[in-house]
């Protein structure tokens, strides 16, 4: 029996879709693949099994060196490490849930890098924000950051060499599963590009914050008096020289006062001589009546 058109048109169409899932599948099972590998320990660094609770109490650690924490859902947990220009950093947060019997719905982790001007840097790959169920025992967090530049203008959120804060934390958790325990493991991985290509300019200084909370007191001391013969701080003299001449003359004599109280009351002076003179000025004579 010779085949109809219905037939033929129907053995066309089936020909040409499975061409298509035979183009398309190859395609689809690379794009499953990772972006790229997670970074792996250093040989011999020591494992850091602390962390910190803000910027200024931040574990320091070094890329390469695995961290494995014991901490609380609900906490904020800080690290900071270094990065020099030319420099790609790959942040790997695994953190081991509570058991599922014990939680009562699912959370939302979110890992983010501060840089050290404390501006929350973006992530070009890499799960930040995952959210885990009600039954996962982990959840597996990821930012890949941009390549450190040498310098780049003050209005521009560019990473810079310095120093970065990591932050973990939970942004979605039901409140009855607050303060379970869990276990993080961090690790910093850094690639190095030698061709990065060279810029027109260098960071003067990297971005580390100067983190000064005090002067410890010695047992049943006082605080250490400066020396008198020492030099004099080139910043204050300088900031003594930038007050002018005209103070200089009042030396001693307003030293309960500062700068505005004295440039409030003369302009209080000021403004009400020029409201006689205004009002003498343009005041009208009198008219004399001759009767």
């Amino acid at each position: 029996m010779p085949p109809t058109e219905t037939t033929t048109m129907a053995r066309l169409g089936v020909t040409a879709v499975a061409v298509a899932v035979g183009i398309l599948l190859p395609a689809g099972v690379a794009s499953a693949a990772p972006a790229s590998p997670l970074p792996t320990p250093s040989p011999g660094a020591v494992t850091v099994t602390k962390a910190g609770t803000s910027f200024l109490t931040a574990t320091g650690i070094t890329a390469g060196q695995p961290v494995n924490v014991a901490g609380s859902t609900g906490d904020y947990l800080y690290w900071s490490f270094a990065a020099s220009a030319g420099q790609t950093s790959d942040v790997a947060v695994n953190v081991t849930l509570p058991p599922a019997a014990d939680r009562h719905g699912p959370s939302t982790w979110t890992v983010d890098v501060f840089d050290g001007l404390r501006r929350r840097q973006a992530c070009t790959a890499g799960a930040q924000a995952p959210t885990a169920a009600a039954t996962d025992t982990t959840v597996a967090l990821n930012c890949i950051l941009r390549q450190v530049r040498a310098w780049a203008e003050p209005w521009s959120g560019d990473p810079l060499p310095g120093t970065y804060y990591v932050r973990l934390s939970t942004t979605e958790l039901p409140e009855q599963d607050l303060g379970l325990p869990i276990q993080v493991e961090l690790l910093v991985g850094a690639v190095d590009d030698d061709n990065i290509v060279p810029e027109d300019g260098d960071l003067k200084t990297p971005l580390v914050p100067a983190v000064e909370p005090g002067a410890i007191l010695p047992a049943g001391g006082t605080a250490a008096t400066p020396d008198a013969s020492a030099s004099p701080d080139p910043a204050a003299q300088a900031a003594n020289e930038d007050e002018g001449f005209f103070f200089g003359w009042f030396d001693g004599w307003f030293d309960g006062f500062s700068s505005r109280w004295i440039w409030t009351a003369a302009g209080g002076v000021l403004a009400a001589v020029a409201g006689v003179v205004g009002f003498a000025l343009t005041r009208r004579p009198r008219r004399v009546v001759v009767r």
